[in-house]
């Protein structure tokens, strides 16, 4: 049988992730460390995972209402208020399977075939496949560390053209580590508007910012009428495997979105719901302080990759979000690609090759700081005694 005449030729054609083909390698190789794959190596806090296993124990263990769960809703509106400025009511949010279903949610709701996407270059992996399998056009728009790979309004007014109809705004920026404060924000509206975009907000890292307070492009004048806002456990709370996040647009947008939700997912997983819920409610109870501990200790892990890198002699701009270091590598090697397999046949360290996420990262890696002081301590050492092998 000729599977070819099977499969669609839009999924066909799409690579698979950069990221998983240098996890995969790693997992084969004994004594290799990563610093590969975004997952915090904390562990979900007990009273988290005890709301589960007790939803579990009582028999709770039947589909939720689409939506998802009343009471998570309730609890993740206080915290969109509380933490982000963001006023959504209940008929506005939408639990997720991760910000992940969300971003696939978004834009197979809002893309039509051949409608124009702008995404920022570089930016995570899934954002231009998912373009392509709901039918529209990856429109990059570049940026670079001129910036520190911020969005600039010139640039996304150059992108734009008028096949154009949705920004995703990827940021706090997963591989840069970019953030955009609320004058930068701000400036990209009337461009914004000029074009009439409609935006995906991409914030799964909105509490991993150094230094400031994330801003929700939603909580702008003017602005929440044009976006969904995507957030979710995975980052902050040390959820990843649960799977558990929301969207949230107006109404309109919203009813939209669940048809294509209630016909594919049906409803988030019940247990992790009872987990999201326990975060949210402990975590107002408590101030947020286990993920205020846990953004601390990324902050100590991001100061201290940066000083390993710069001293190794790459350039690398001090991340001011999300948990990734994105150095330059051109001394070096003349890709990310090679860099990147040489590093790992060489020193058994994985790091992501920039190309990953786009064009603008050629000539980059991505190193996640969401490890050890004592891996990242490790593995740097590695790449030093591999650079200085290869002066």
């Amino acid at each position: 049988m000729n599977y070819d005449d099977f499969i669609n030729r839009t999924v066909a054609d799409i690579p698979p992730s950069g990221i998983r083909k240098f996890f995969d390698l790693v997992s084969t190789m004994d004594d290799a460390i990563s610093l590969g794959v975004g997952e915090p190596d904390f562990v979900t806090p007990w009273l988290y995972r005890d709301a589960a296993v007790k939803s579990v124990i009582s028999g709770r263990t039947g589909y939720t209402a689409n939506r998802g769960d009343a009471k998570l809703i309730v609890e993740i509106a206080k915290y969109n208020r509380d933490r982000f400025g963001l006023d959504y009511a209940e008929n506005e949010t939408i639990v997720t399977v991760g910000a992940s279903e969300g971003i696939d949610l978004a834009l197979r709701t809002l893309v039509s075939p051949g409608d124009g996407v702008l995404v920022p270059d570089p930016s995570y992996v899934s954002y231009m496949p998912n373009v392509r399998i709901a039918g529209g056009v990856v429109k990059p728009v570049r940026t670079d560390i001129s910036h520190k790979f911020k969005l600039t309004p010139e640039a996304l007014d150059e992108a734009a053209d008028k096949t154009c109809k949705i920004l995703i705004l990827p940021y706090p920026n997963n591989p840069t580590g970019a953030v955009l404060d609320k004058s930068e924000l701000e400036a990209l509206v009337p461009v914004i508007k000029k074009h009439d975009l409609f935006v995906i907000s991409d914030e799964i890292y909105a509490e991993l910012t150094y230094g400031a307070r994330h801003v929700s492009v939603a909580s702008l004048d003017g602005m929440k009428e044009r976006t969904v806002t995507l957030n979710g456990f995975s980052k902050a709370f040390a959820m990843t495997g649960w799977r558990i996040g929301w969207f949230c647009a107006p109404k309109p947008v919203c009813d939209a979105a669940l048809k294509v939700h209630q016909y594919t997912i049906m409803c988030a997983p019940t247990a992790s719901q009872e987990a999201a819920y326990a975060a949210l409610v402990d975590g107002r109870e408590t101030e947020y302080e286990q993920v205020e501990y846990m953004r601390d200790e990324y902050d100590r892990r991001r100061r201290f990759s940066v000083a390993m890198l710069t001293d190794m002699g790459l350039d690398c701009f001090m991340p001011g979000g999300a948990f990734y270091c994105f150095p330059d590598i051109k001394k070096v090697c003349g890709s990310g690609d090679e860099f990147a397999e040489r590093l790992l046949l060489a020193q058994k360290v994985a790091v992501v090759p920039g190309s990953a996420f786009g064009g603008g990262g050629m000539t980059n890696v991505r190193c996640t700081y969401a490890s050890s002081i004592k891996s990242l301590d490790a593995a740097f050492t590695r790449m030093k005694k591999f650079i200085e092998d290869n002066k």
